[in-house]
Order: structure tokens, then C-alpha cells, then sequence
């Protein structure tokens, strides 16, 4: 597999962002393809220049919807078993400070996909259960070396491998949740599917394999903890409020009541059991039940048909509006169409929390759909805080698609 490269050669002119380190090379900037054997079996590949020059060693996949995923630019270093071994390593490694510092958090991500050098996968740990979510054909091939690396570098209770539903139509792949203790595969889940973990002292639960994406989106935890500075006395309400970061950092830090929406059933219901055993540990007010309200509903049906100055604090954390550059368009209108009822029915001088972690979307773009939503609302705005995703989720300055997760906090005046 990993000897007699084959080398793939690319179009003239199409090489200058895979020479400064961008990992996808799409099917219209490769010239040709040996078809000595490529078309039937992935393996390693010499990615050249048009004149021949090396450029990069990559993972080659012709079902791919990127069909060359590029991994060590060290004409020297072959990406191996070992190199797969050591790159994941050093991802873990380096989030070691965050284990030391963060006493009252012990969910974390581990493995950030290309940020971390690592094609098509992401890797997060919740106290001792590690999930892993595979989104490229690469990193499916490729799971069985991870998984015996994790085990061996944190020993947890249990990995879940699951590919993402949101790419396996273009990738190829099925729909597969994976079980391992002991670096073994098991048919089904061992013992409680349940497990427990901390994030900023406040207690959530998850079921494995089931849920969105990995269970839990770790990557909104400090901006979670913002609500230290705006959540006392204020009537809020939480949209996409998922199973209730956003809702019990609220209730923590004061709020007078929490209206919690989202258009899942199960995700409400999760919030409410995990409602009632921080209560009971003494996590959030004895009174949190009463001042908590869990709506199922369309948020953006229930944004145009509640009351005008009902909250003066509104949360939108939507899910990914754009998996493609196609659907950005679309996107940016439906964030705009979002903050604009917010802006309108908010209190003066209310806080509007504001979230896209659609990764085709840039800072930029959201600011401007804001901006617009102001406009159309006849309010004017003012951006208080800029936010981002925590250290754990590294921006690769060669990958600028790492940087997906943006966020503002402003006020109506």
C-alpha cells in the first residue's frame, strides 16, 4: 500500500494552494491518472506539478468527492502507519493543557480533521468515552489504526466510531455506528449506553451513537460561559437550544426565566432529565424547573409568531445551514431572515447571542447578514463581543475552512 507510488500530476495553474499547504485536490485540477490499479484500491500517491516537481504526498480515492486528500508535504516522510500514528499522537499531545487547566470540564476535542493534519475525522473525549465522527472515505479506511492509537494513548472505557450521515452520500459511505473496548470491536454498545461528563462544573449526559454529529458540541463552551456577563435577571430565550448548553449556563449565572426551543423531541427531552440532576447536585438554582420552559417547535415559525419585547436576551444557535459553497446563498438569507425577528422583537437594549457554524460562511458574511437584518429591521445594532471556537478546535492557516465556527454578541439601541 504503501510502496511503487503512483504519481498524479496536476494542472498547470492549479497548484498554487496545494504548494502553501491546502489538503483537497478536487477532480478538475488533477491532469491525469495512472490506472495502474488506483481506480480499484485507495492508496498513497506522489502529487506533482505540472513540470514534475514534487508538491505533496496524498491519499488518492477516486469515490471520494475529493478524490486526493494531501497529508505530508516532506517529500522525505511518507505517510505510513507510523506517520498516521505519530500525526495523531501529536494531535492529542497537544491538547494536554487543556486535561491540566480545565478541572470542571472534562469534554474535549481531541482531533480536529484537517487542522490537525488528519483528513475526514474528528475526535472528541467525554470524561473516559472517546466518539469519533468520520466524514471521508480516508479516515474510514484508516479507523482501525486510530482506534488502537487512542487506546493506547488514553486507555478509555470505550471508543464510538460513527460515520456522518451528512456525508456519507458523497462519500460513499453507510450510515455505521462502531463499538470498541480494548481496542476491540463489539456488536453493540457494553453495559449503559449513558455515559456522563462536565463542562464549566454543569453536568450533561449523552447516549452513544445517537444524537447529532458526536452527542454534544463541545466547541460552544467558552462562548457558553459568556453568559457569566449577560444572563442575570434577563427573560431569554435559547433557539436551537439542542439538549441546553446555552439554557443552564443561563440558569447558573441568573437568569429570571429560559424559554428553550428546538424542533427535537428527544434533544427536549434530554434537557429536561439533565435539568433535574443538576438541580439536584446543586448546580443550578433549587428553582430552575419553574423558570425553565421547553418548547418543540419550528424556531423560525416560532420567532415570527411570538410576542413582541417577550425576551431581552436571545440565543441562535443554529446547525449547519451550508454543507456546500452552493448553498451559502441560501444560507446567508436564512441567517438574515433569523436576526432580523430577533432584532425586531427583542427589548430595547436587549442581547442578541448570534451563531453560524457553517464553515463556507465566512466573519465577514455573517457581520453583512447582520448588518442587512438591522437594516431591514430599523433598529440599529451594536457589536459588543466577537466570538470563535475554543482552542481545542484549531484554525490551520493553510486550511482556512478549519475556522468555521463565528459568533457575535450585540445590542439593540
Amino acid at each position: 500500500m504503501y510502496t511503487a507510488l503512483a504519481s498524479i500530476r496536476i494542472r498547470e495553474g492549479k497548484e498554487k494552494q496545494l504548494v502553501r499547504h491546502h489538503p483537497w485536490v478536487f477532480s478538475g485540477a488533477i491532469s491525469k491518472t495512472p490506472k495502474n490499479g488506483l481506480e480499484k484500491q485507495p492508496a498513497v500517491v506522489r502529487v506533482e506539478a505540472a513540470s514534475g516537481a514534487f508538491i505533496a504526498y496524498g491519499w488518492y480515492d477516486e469515490r471520494s468527492h475529493i478524490p486526493i486528500r494531501l497529508l505530508s508535504w516532506d517529500s522525505a516522510q511518507i505517510p505510513d502507519q507510523s506517520w498516521w500514528i505519530d500525526t495523531l499522537t501529536k494531535a492529542v499531545q497537544r491538547r494536554q493543557l487543556l486535561f491540566n487547566t480545565l478541572s470542571q470540564t472534562n469534554a474535549f476535542r481531541l482531533v480536529h480533521g484537517e487542522a490537525d493534519f488528519l483528513p475526514g475525522i474528528t475526535v472528541d473525549v467525554f470524561a473516559s468515552t472517546i466518539v469519533c465522527i468520520i466524514s471521508a472515505r480516508v479516515a474510514w479506511f484508516h479507523r482501525l489504526l486510530i482506534v488502537q492509537t487512542l487506546q493506547q494513548l488514553l486507555n478509555p472505557t470505550v471508543i464510538v466510531v460513527a460515520t456522518d450521515s451528512a456525508f456519507c452520500g458523497i462519500e460513499q459511505l453507510k450510515e455505521v455506528v462502531e463499538y470498541y473496548v480494548d481496542g476491540q470491536i463489539k456488536p453493540t454498545m457494553p453495559n449503559n449506553s449513558e455515559i456522563n461528563f462536565l463542562e464549566n462544573d454543569l453536568l450533561y449526559t449523552m447516549a452513544l451513537g445517537a444524537g447529532q454529529k458526536s452527542g454534544f458540541y463541545c466547541d460552544q463552551r467558552e462562548n457558553r460561559a459568556r453568559l457569566a456577563n449577560y444572563a442575570q435577571g434577563r427573560e431569554v430565550l435559547d433557539a436551537f437550544c439542542y439538549t441546553g448548553g446555552f439554557s443552564y449556563n443561563a440558569l447558573k449565572w441568573g437568569a429570571q426565566s429560559i424559554t428553550a426551543v428546538d424542533s427535537s423531541e428527544t434533544a427536549l427531552e434530554r434537557l429536561a432529565s439533565q435539568l433535574q440532576a443538576n438541580i439536584s447536585q446543586g448546580k443550578v438554582p433549587s428553582d430552575s424547573a419553574k423558570r425553565l420552559q421547553r418548547i418543540k417547535a419550528d424556531v423560525f415559525q416560532y420567532l415570527r409568531n411570538m410576542d413582541q419585547d417577550r425576551y431581552d436576551l436571545i440565543i441562535l444557535d443554529p446547525p449547519k445551514l451550508a454543507q456546500t459553497k452552493s448553498q451559502v446563498p441560501n444560507a446567508l438569507r436564512a441567517y438574515k431572515d433569523l436576526n432580523r425577528l430577533a432584532i425586531q422583537k427583542i427589548r430595547k437594549n436587549g442581547i442578541i447571542m448570534s451563531f453560524s457554524c457553517s464553515g463556507g460562511v465566512s466573519r465577514e458574511q455573517f457581520q453583512t447578514a447582520i448588518a442587512w437584518a438591522a437594516i431591514d429591521a430599523k433598529r440599529e445594532v451594536q457589536i459588543l463581543e466577537t466570538l470563535g471556537q475554543p482552542s481545542d478546535h484549531p484554525i490551520r492557516t493553510s486550511f482556512p475552512e478549519s475556522k468555521y465556527l463565528k459568533g457575535f454578541i450585540f445590542t439593540i439601541i
